[in-house]
């Protein structure tokens, strides 16, 4: 039985893609090692959205050639897909595929071992308009599930080279989804994470059309699994009927992540984003007042071209003001053939370490102060077949994506009997990222 191994740069639509490509060499055969100990076949999943995803890309690429040079390499994503030149400069790499190839990869393995096929095969995937599914009744090694419903992004913002390398928007039909859905249940996944490049715009390029806000009541209504997480939305796509829809949900979880980008209503316009720090506030206290406990997280970008100290100040004082939970903190990547690019009023690089250091020093304050709202409260929190490092105690997850720990004395086989059940927990301890509590109860047996 030959042998493979996967490693996964980037979002979770790439992580559910080499899960997609790990089930389907699986069922053909072949047998999954860790990527550490070298395979006949190695695959590289790559990011490109910022220099340092392409930075790590090219060093895993280089370190599988290093430590298993025997091995069939193939490197795909999205950095294959808007650069294949660079890996085709690289000696030892086999074959070089694109995203839409990257799908098929499990059903033309047995060609490539063979040598039949040419060692670049990138397509344009402007031309795709149907989304290519990639059904998966599993998800090795996590609790909780992915399900990529949406790829590809039609929005035209200065800096971002993910419609270069993603297509146009194009989304899953709603009965697949939902089917996707019930057999991941069925599987015994308590919790399944909607992804995709840009959710908020589900449904659109459908005939007939639908939303994401259509689809959600259709999931809310149906056998699926009992914790719903939507992965990041943009501001532009929440309605009031979204939000109230949210929550009321028994099953959608009180988390919602929004790539803000930026506070500064020049460096908005800059980016083409569309909307202003206004609308920005309004929503985030909409979406805070209307959804008990919620958990609101951000993306920020800082050092944007033009982003003056009085800027970075403006967005800085802007995510100051809101409830945030967190916030994900980009240092501005500059990306070829994208608008941005041109740009000529770029910030030092020292300046932006600087203000990046201090947009995270913010949001581990914001995080200590919202989750220090549920000491001494109960939380359902999901327990993970993952511990944490320091002690190896059960760790686990609550609805609105707070990490908790579980104080307990218990032994191996106490500790196996909780895995992927939601439990009470008594939360009384805040220790750095994690809140730590007691259970006192399980909610599905």
């Amino acid at each position: 039985m030959k042998t493979f191994s996967i490693a996964t740069l980037g979002c979770k639509v790439n992580q559910f893609e080499s899960e997609a490509i790990l089930e389907g060499l699986i069922k053909n055969g072949y047998r999954l090692v860790p990527f550490e100990e070298g395979a006949d076949i190695t695959i590289i999943n790559t990011c490109t959205v910022t220099h340092r995803a392409d930075f790590q890309s090219r060093q895993i690429v280089r370190r599988a050639l290093r430590n298993n040079p025997d091995s069939l390499i193939i490197v795909t994503g999205c950095y294959s897909q808007v650069e294949p030149e660079v890996f085709n400069r690289i000696n030892g790499v086999k074959y070089i595929l694109g995203n839409r190839e990257k799908q098929i990869l499990p059903e033309i393995i047995q060609n490539m071992e063979k040598g039949d096929l040419a060692k670049v095969q990138v397509s344009d995937i402007q031309k795709e308009i149907l989304f290519s599914e990639t059904p998966i009744s599993s998800f090795h090694f996590h609790t909780r599930a992915f399900l990529k419903i949406q790829d590809g992004c039609s929005s035209q913002c200065s800096y971002c080279i993910v419609p270069r390398a993603r297509g146009p928007s194009r989304s899953l039909s709603p009965e697949r989804v939902i089917a996707n859905l019930k057999i991941l249940k069925e599987r015994g996944f308590k919790e399944v994470v909607i992804t995709g490049i840009n959710i908020g715009c589900y449904g659109l390029d459908l005939e007939p059309s639908s939303t994401l806000e259509n689809l959600l009541k259709k999931i809310e209504e149906e056998e699926t699994p009992e914790r719903i997480r939507l992965s990041s939305i943009e501001p532009l796509d929440f309605s009031d009927n979204l939000i109230y829809l949210i929550s009321c949900s028994k099953k959608i979880c009180p988390h919602i992540h929004i790539p803000i980008q930026n506070g500064d209503d020049e460096i908005l316009k800059r980016m083409n984003r569309n909307y202003n720090s206004s609308f920005i506030s309004d929503l985030i206290l909409k979406i805070h007042k209307r959804i008990p406990n919620v958990s609101i997280g951000a993306d920020i970008i800082v050092g944007f071209p033009g982003e003056t100290e009085e800027r970075f100040k403006e967005t800085f004082s802007l995510v100051e003001s809101l409830p945030f939970s967190y916030i994900h903190v980009f240092p501005y990547s500059s990306r070829k053939e994208t608008p941005a690019s041109l740009l000529l009023d770029r910030v030092d690089g020292k300046r932006i370490s600087e203000r990046a250091k201090m947009m995270r020093e913010l949001s581990t304050m914001k995080r200590h102060a919202f989750y220090q709202k549920f000491l001494n409260q109960r939380l359902p929190v999901l327990l993970e077949d993952r511990r944490e490092k320091d002690q190896g105690r059960l760790r686990g997850l609550s609805r609105n994506y707070i990490p908790v720990v579980i104080l307990s004395d218990m032994n191996e086989d106490m500790y196996y009997n909780f895995i992927n059940k939601e439990c009470e927990v008594f939360i009384s301890q805040l220790s750095g990222r994690w809140l730590c509590g007691r259970i006192e109860g399980v909610h599905d047996g």
